[in-house]
């Protein structure tokens, strides 16, 4: 068995002649919640998108389980459930249809798809048109598609923007919960409270670059104080 489910290796991402995300290097352990925390243009959403193989990094390389992108990509994505920040669902079809829909691409059964509807809080509303779902409603159809298959390796992209905070609290309390089953899960959030609440280990992110990481117990300020004291050392050395 690998020790580790995720292994980001000295991994960067150049675009239009700028480098996005600066050299980095990442391991997940299996059953482990790690978070991504950084403001807008941090480039958590970059680095989420190369760990799922729909950007490829300039350089380095991205295994899971042992498993790296470029040598066997059906495999590789078969280990990974993946959450977008947004996503348009086909118009005209329920959420009950489009979560079978997927399921069939992953090769799974209704009774399935009817734990996740119930495990998001969707079992009401699943017999309605995706269209009609409010933007909190999408993202709990994103999260139930992404758990459908029991992935190794569960990646979440801002999974509570245009949540309420009654379903942000729960989507939390679900996190924990899958980890205490041994859920690996990587997720980048602006939201450090929900970050504290649920990761093991938190990366702060700033321009592309890592500015400071490790566990939750070892900030013990606060990951809100440990993000402003990062920005401000990031800050003098790029001023000297």
């Amino acid at each position: 068995m690998d020790s580790f489910c995720l292994e980001v290796d000295q991994v960067s991402k150049v675009a239009g002649g700028r480098e996005i995300v600066e050299p980095l290097s990442l391991s997940l352990p299996p059953g482990r919640v790690m978070a991504l925390c950084g403001g807008n243009g941090a480039g958590k959403s970059t680095l989420i998108k190369m760990v799922v193989g729909v950007s490829r990094p300039t350089t380095g390389a991205i295994r899971v389980q042992g498993l790296e992108w470029r040598r066997n990509r059906m495999e590789y994505a078969r280990r990974i459930g993946f959450m977008p920040d947004d996503f348009q669902f086909a118009a005209g079809v329920s959420a009950w249809e489009t979560l079978c829909f997927y399921g069939g691409l992953r090769g799974v059964g209704k009774q399935r798809v009817a734990e996740v509807v119930e495990i998001v809080g969707l079992t009401e509303a699943c017999g309605k048109q995706v269209s009609d779902f409010s933007k909190g409603m999408r993202q709990r159809l994103l999260f139930a598609q992404a758990l459908l298959a029991r992935p190794a390796l569960l990646v979440l992209d801002e999974p509570t923007n245009g949540l309420d905070p009654y379903w942000m609290e729960s989507l939390a309390e679900l996190l924990v919960q899958l980890k205490a089953e041994g859920q690996t899960v990587l997720f980048s959030t602006h939201q450090l409270d929900v970050a504290e609440a649920v990761a093991d280990e938190v990366v702060f992110l700033n321009r592309g670059r890592v500015i400071s990481q490790g566990s939750v117990p070892s900030f013990p300020d606060g990951l809100s104080a440990a993000f402003q004291t990062s920005l401000q050392r990031n800050r003098t050395r790029e001023a000297e």
